[in-house]
């Protein structure tokens, strides 16, 4: 009798020792899908932390673009009324000395000179706009440009 429950002990052993290391086995497979998990979750709170960085950063740039801009708009208008200003006292200049004119020669004389004058003006005018225009252009695009090379990289 004894040599028949050994048998039975050592059968019922090993299937313990099977089960224990399934367990094991598998308790191990648990907190490997664990600490995956847990590794994935991580890296993405920080793909979602860098992500809202870059998009505050980006919206700061834009901002100050934008500001940036105005600006220019705001000098820009203000030397189109001082220009405006400047050609409507010449052109009413020049009706004053109109009225006085005594001679068809003088108005001709006069008209000339004027409208020489006024080219000269509006050729100057045209060209400091067109300065101010780059000016301003140039002012916002480049910090655009930078700002936006940085948040890129930040992202990358």
């Amino acid at each position: 009798m004894n040599t028949t429950m050994k048998p039975k002990n050592s059968n019922t052993d090993a299937s313990q020792q099977v089960q224990k290391q399934q367990v094991q086995e598998q308790q191990v497979q648990e907190q490997q899908v664990q600490e995956m998990t847990e590794t994935s979750a991580q890296q993405s709170k920080e793909v979602f932390e860098k992500i809202g960085m870059t998009t505050t950063e980006a919206a700061e740039v834009m901002t100050n673009c934008c500001s940036t801009a105005l600006k220019g708009i705001q000098e820009y208008n203000s030397k189109l009324i001082e220009f405006t200003q400047a050609n409507a006292k010449s052109q009413v200049e020049f009706l004053q000395k109109v009225v006085g004119v005594k001679s068809p020669t003088e108005l001709l004389e006069l008209s000339t000179s004027h409208n020489r004058s006024q080219l000269e003006r509006l050729a100057d005018q045209a060209k400091q706009l067109t300065e101010l225009t780059k000016q301003v252009t140039l002012a916002t695009a480049e910090p655009v440009k930078t700002g936006l090379a940085k948040v890129y990289d930040r992202a990358a």
